[in-house]
């Protein structure tokens, strides 16, 4: 993997109190691959308090103290556990609103996940911003903070340079979009296979995602069959090779495939293809063409079909409109 901007820019975590670890952990480990695949950051973790105690009860340590930010920085900041959230408690301490205002008022990007919002309420960076938090709490911030716009059912809003995500695994999704827009879709979508992050959603869409529950059932032979095919979107693969890697036969498989997800082996493959397409189409020097034989499509016109079913549009109409959005 290739990144395609030379410069240098810091990746701030602060973490806070209670800080749950998946919240901290996705979007770190997002940047960490692609730091380790050739993008030029550099990621640091900041608290008031050098030693912090995660809502998981995994001690966060080595932590830096507040310093000054840049209009080049991004900080994130991701979410707390929601017992100690209330309309009158203050989650944050005067410096560390101070901290964000100053962060905010020298250009910085700034960034939150999950509940996180609410540190980026308190200090003053949601008035009159589009935002959104965890679909348990959205009636919470905007009760706490009745002068920002809080949004229902997205996975995470940009307002000039705030951006705020929903539930706890979104900010993989919202690190990923970050990744796209510094190093183009390209990139993002290797780091997104690296991190066999099957699908990776975009701002819009729910916070409720169709693809994670394909993986709620319990079969151990469908998981192993999904994981191969996660791993070969581009590729052929016949039905029963995926029957010996899930130790069934072919037809026990396709069988329990559809019970357990919906759907058979080759539409799960299909709607894999189409995300991996999604993703493609947003660089604008990829052909459709381009797009559909990198997915594995080897008739064009069957990957347009199959895309206006599944969005009911063609996919030159679909890439119009991500770009106008």
């Amino acid at each position: 993997m290739e990144s395609t901007d030379s410069r240098a820019r810091r990746i701030v975590f602060f973490v806070p109190p209670h800080v749950h670890l998946l919240d901290l952990a996705g979007p770190a480990q997002v940047f960490d691959t692609a730091l380790r695949a050739g993008a030029p950051y550099t990621l640091h973790y900041c608290s008031p308090q050098a030693i912090q105690e995660s809502a998981q009860g995994m001690v966060v340590a080595q932590l830096t103290p507040l310093a000054s930010v840049t209009r080049d920085d991004l900080i994130i900041v991701p979410g707390m556990e929601w017992e100690h959230f209330s309309l009158e408690a203050a989650l944050l301490d005067q410096e560390t609103r101070d901290w964000l205002r100053s962060a905010s008022q020298a250009g910085a990007h700034i960034a939150s996940v999950c509940t996180g919002a609410f540190a980026l309420g308190e200090a003053g960076l949601l008035d009159g911003r589009r935002c959104t938090t965890h679909w348990a709490q959205l009636e919470l911030l905007q009760v706490r903070f009745p002068r920002a716009r809080v949004l229902d059912n997205v996975l995470f809003v940009h307002d000039g340079t705030i951006t705020t995500s929903a539930g706890i695994a979104s900010g993989i999704d919202l690190a990923l979009a970050f990744l796209e827009h510094a190093q183009g879709p390209m990139f993002a979508a290797q780091v997104a296979r690296h991190l066999v992050v099957y699908m990776r959603r975009n701002g819009s869409e729910p916070q409720r995602s169709i693809y994670l529950e394909y993986r709620t059932h319990l079969h151990s032979g469908v998981h192993c069959a999904q994981d191969y095919l996660i791993s070969h979107v581009a590729e052929h693969v016949s039905l029963d090779e995926l029957a010996d890697i899930a130790k069934v036969s072919s037809r026990g498989l396709n069988r329990a495939f559809k019970e357990a997800t919906g759907l058979t082996p080759v539409q799960y493959h299909q709607r894999l293809r189409l995300e991996l397409a999604a993703t493609l189409l947003a660089n604008p020097t990829l052909r459709v063409e381009d797009v559909a034989i990198q997915c594995g499509f080897e008739d064009v016109r069957h990957f347009r079909r199959l895309w206006q079913r599944q969005f009911g549009m063609p996919p030159s109409l679909s890439r119009t409109l991500h770009h106008m959005a």
